[in-house]
């Protein structure tokens, strides 16, 4: 008893000083947050705060683990989000569901209404919205708006394309009979999306899938939940004011347990994920296996094949453009540059002074061309991926170092002398690395582009205009995006996107993209008193 009193109180001071340790450590943390910094205010413009709510399914929550987002130009915290529990994800696909049986039942041109209001209010935020995204992912702002601007020009789009989708009437055999194909929404949407796009493949996915009818599940990627939580908070505005479900658009932030929850899920009629091959085979196999519907956008190993007659002041800022834009984190990103052999010495001079003067920093400011990797992981992606090219007897002419500044900034590198088929030639890296490669005929240019096992974006640059519809025909290039004159990236919203082989097979955004979405059925109806059997068969 005699020691109880000093003990006590000893014990008492020591669990007050750790109490008091504690506090401060986490009111360090909070001001160290880039959210609550006067240069930062403006993410309060879209809701954001320090710790953010990841899950949305008509009300806000979340039990899941607490991330906290990192600003990849200097490595600091933004805000933290708690993600979805697999018991948020369970009730959020009960909602979405529910959800479905009212958004359904609403004719697709008032629906279309709903997806216009979304554009617009994507419009007032368009610069803020823009600002994040280059914030969190890291690519420079002008992009980030361009992203954003993507989102709301698919959204035009649907609106015009909600008074236009279905199917033909079609003549039948028969005397009496009508034959039609009617098209009716698959359901549940679950949409997977990934770092470099966090806006726009979203916009993509939900403006159209929307417009048929169906609701969305959004898992965007782990990296990026403070810009997914902002284009929610945009879009469940404009369902709230017009007395809609929330649950319409729905969204977990998550891991890849929240990720194979919904692969696996019977209730998810179709699964929409872009992402890296390596993962994308994952999610198709387990999507498969319950025989489910999926929309896949995966890697790219894209090419560049410059002719002995093209415009060369079209090649360089191309090349520049496509292989240095968004630091090579497109998935359409240019990553091998074929030239022909009597121009191959003249373009890497060229290319190699543009890129010497494509201006890095800051990924906010308005005067920077280039800007860091998403993430430390890419950064050691970038370093191993030059190594390697330089044990296969490639040469590095210009760039090859990570870049001694806060953030995860690399130079953008070039590497000439390796063979076509030179395994790392034929590995899809998440950098800014070009590969450039010597080419005698066509021939041997057009299998080169088609070796690799991706097939998503290809140029040719000719002035051949033979040569052009061959590079577009049957023996051409076999990727989903073709183009002629013009870079690998940088695609259109009216036209399908997505690729062939490893890139999935999937299309998005324009073109009959849209009967992704949908389901497709054969309709023969009897409007005579009689009941002729087709092919002339008659059964008496």
């Amino acid at each position: 008893m005699q020691h109880f009193v000093p003990l006590t109180i000893a014990r008492h001071w020591a669990l007050r000083k750790k109490f008091l340790t504690v506090c401060y450590l986490q009111r360090a943390a909070m001001s160290t947050l880039l959210i609550n910094q006067p240069k930062y205010a403006w993410l309060k413009e879209l809701g954001l705060n320090e710790d953010n709510d990841g899950v949305y399914n008509g009300s806000w929550g979340g039990k899941g683990e607490v991330v906290t987002s990192y600003c990849p130009a200097n490595n600091e915290p933004i805000a933290r989000v708690r993600q979805a529990s697999l018991a948020d994800y369970e009730e959020t696909v009960q909602k979405a569901r529910e959800a479905w049986k009212l958004w359904a039942d609403i004719p697709a041109p008032k629906r279309g209404e709903i997806v216009r209001q979304i554009g617009d209010a994507l419009r007032r935020k368009i610069k803020v919205l823009g600002s994040l995204v280059s914030l969190e992912m890291g690519k420079i702002y002008v992009e980030g708006v361009g992203e954003v601007q993507e989102y709301v020009d698919v959204c035009d789009y649907a609106v015009g394309l909600s008074r236009m989708i279905g199917g033909p009437v079609l003549p039948s055999e028969r005397p009496g009979h009508a034959l039609i194909e009617q098209w009716n929404p698959v359901g549940l949407v679950g949409i997977i999306t990934a770092f470099n796009f966090p806006v726009a493949v979203y916009g993509w996915n939900n403006a159209i899938a929307l417009i048929c009818g169906n609701v969305c599940l959004w898992k965007g990627a782990p990296t990026t939940p403070l810009t997914s939580v902002a284009v929610t908070k945009i879009v469940a505005e404009v369902l709230e004011q017009n007395n809609l479900p929330g649950a319409i658009c729905s969204m977990t932030c998550g891991g890849a347990d929240i990720g194979t929850a919904l692969a696996k899920d019977e209730r998810v009629d179709l699964v929409s994920f872009t992402g890296s091959t390596h993962v994308g085979k994952m999610v198709s196999l387990m999507v498969q296996e319950r025989f489910g519907r999926q929309l896949l956008e995966l890697g790219g190993n894209n090419a560049i094949v410059v002719f002995e007659d093209a415009d060369l002041s079209l090649v360089v800022p191309s090349t520049v453009f496509a292989a240095v834009g968004t630091a090579g984190q497109r998935c359409t990103t240019t990553r091998r540059l074929m030239l022909h052999e009597s121009i191959h010495d003249i373009v890497v001079e060229r290319i190699s002074k543009a890129y010497k003067q494509v201006r890095i920093g800051d990924p906010w400011d308005p005067n920077t061309l280039y800007g860091p990797l998403h993430t430390k992981q890419a950064v050691e992606q970038y370093k191993a991926a030059i190594e390697q090219a330089k044990q296969q007897g490639g040469t590095v002419v210009c760039g090859g170092q990570v870049m001694d500044r806060p953030g995860n900034y690399v130079e953008p590198t070039i590497i000439t002398g390796l063979a076509h088929n030179a395994p790392i030639v034929h590995t899809e890296t998440f950098v800014p690395i070009l590969y450039v490669l010597k080419f005698k005929t066509e021939e041997e240019a057009f299998a080169w582009n088609n070796e690799v096992k991706q097939g998503l974006s290809s140029s040719i640059f000719t002035k051949d205009m033979g040569r052009v519809f061959r590079w577009l025909g049957p023996k051409g290039s076999d990727c989903g995006i073709v183009n002629v004159n013009i870079p690998t990236s940088g695609a259109e919203i009216g036209g399908a996107f997505g690729g062939e082989k490893h890139t999935g097979g999937g299309r998005e955004s324009g073109s009959d993209s849209w009967k992704q979405y949908m389901r497709r059925s054969t309709c023969t109806i009897n409007y005579s008193k009689d009941l002729p059997l087709a092919q002339g068969i008659k059964f008496e």
